[in-house]
């Protein structure tokens, strides 16, 4: 049995989530619903919860407030949030767990899932809320991201990303330092979350850091010369607009 709380200051929210964990997700026992970050943190001394459904939006303090007064969580988090792109980006960047409002009843059970593998794995989310903190205090600026590997997650700097590249179903991401990374994700979710860090999608099976590029040979599509010395071939249809960005990056 999970014990839980579920915090969110629409009571209408906190019954529907309640409602479905009653459903559709048994392992969930919720031990309290709290409307405020204040209430919220009552309840966690209280009950000392597995897992806190933690929603970002709520007047007089959000969920990230809440996180920066619990030193070390000892608990899990599902953020429930409607449609925010930058806190979701900083989520996923901290690869922890979120929920769409409204919430969808497969995408709650995956949540569970997970957080009942974590459990099994002993694997605990608090270097994970850290970097969420720290990369939300940045404000943009520059970010870390958490990858999965064997031993638990790797924080890495978006900046010392050369390019990841795609293989089959993994992502190897290649590094200033000349270590390479295989991961268990898929390419499309690298570019989701590094776009807004000057990456750029060469062709379908690469993604590059435009920081690290060196130089730009013309060909059919051409290819750009990393600073690892590594050269990426450009595909014929995203020459124009490879060169439009480098022009833009560099000006």
């Amino acid at each position: 049995m999970i014990n839980a709380i579920i915090v969110d200051d629409e009571s209408k929210s906190r019954a529907t989530l309640n409602s479905l964990l009653e459903k559709h997700c048994k392992q969930i026992k919720v031990l309290s619903l709290a409307d405020s970050v204040d209430n919220a943190l009552l309840a966690i001394e209280k009950y000392e919860p597995d897992l806190v459904f933690l929603d970002i939006e709520m007047p007089f303090g959000n969920g990230f407030t809440l996180l920066e007064k619990i030193k070390n969580p000892p608990f899990e988090i599902i953020f429930v949030t409607a449609y925010d792109h930058y806190a979701i980006k900083a989520i996923k960047f901290s690869a922890l767990d979120y929920l769409l409002k409204p919430i969808d009843v497969d995408d709650l059970i995956s949540a569970i899932n997970k957080i009942e593998n974590k459990q099994k794995s002993a694997s605990k989310s608090n270097e994970s809320i850290e970097l969420l903190i720290s990369n939300l205090k940045l404000k943009g600026k520059s970010a870390k991201i958490a990858i999965p590997t064997f031993e638990g997650l790797q924080m890495l700097k978006a900046e010392d990303i050369i390019k990841c590249t795609a293989q089959e179903s993994y992502t190897q991401i290649t590094l200033v330092d000349g270590s390479k990374h295989l991961v268990s994700r898929i390419l499309k979710e690298y570019e989701d979350l590094l776009s807004d860090y000057n990456f750029f999608r060469v062709h379908h099976s690469c993604l590059i850091n435009l920081s690290h590029v060196v130089k730009y040979i013309k060909g059919d599509g051409g290819y750009v010369v990393m600073s690892d010395g590594e050269s990426v071939e450009v595909s014929r249809r995203k020459k124009n607009e490879l060169l439009a960005t480098l022009a833009m990056v560099h000006i």
